[in-house]
């Protein structure tokens, strides 16, 4: 089911405000050793947060007019998720670089070392 999205721009405001990554720069990402190496699994042995920025890359390819219900709603999941991780903070500050944590929120389209 393809539906348009109805909810005001908050949403499409926050997740382009999250998502700091371009789409080739996120798929480039996703190609990655590092990017593969951390997530939850989603039983396919691909982790969720994977799953997650194949999806942004499409939802990033489309123009605000074309974006469905199932577009918004991965939107505000998108935006939950790099709220609550960038809160929780790397484990070990000194290597945010190559820390779990940072390869995480890129799976999901967010590089908390590059600013906007």
């Amino acid at each position: 089911m393809t539906t348009h999205a109805t909810a005001g721009p908050d949403i499409y405001a926050e997740f382009k405000q999250d998502v700091n990554m371009t789409a080739s720069e996120l798929k480039k990402w996703l190609q990655t050793d590092e990017s593969k190496s951390v997530g939850q699994d989603s039983g396919d042995g691909t982790s969720i947060g994977h799953h997650s920025g194949e999806r942004i890359i499409e939802i990033l390819g489309k123009k605000k007019a074309d974006l469905t219900a199932e577009d918004e709603e991965h939107m505000h999941k998108v935006h939950s998720y790099i709220s609550r991780h960038r809160a929780q903070g790397p484990h070990d500050k000194k290597d945010v670089e190559t820390s779990r944590w940072r390869y995480s929120l890129m799976n999901w389209g967010h590089d908390p070392l590059k600013s906007h």
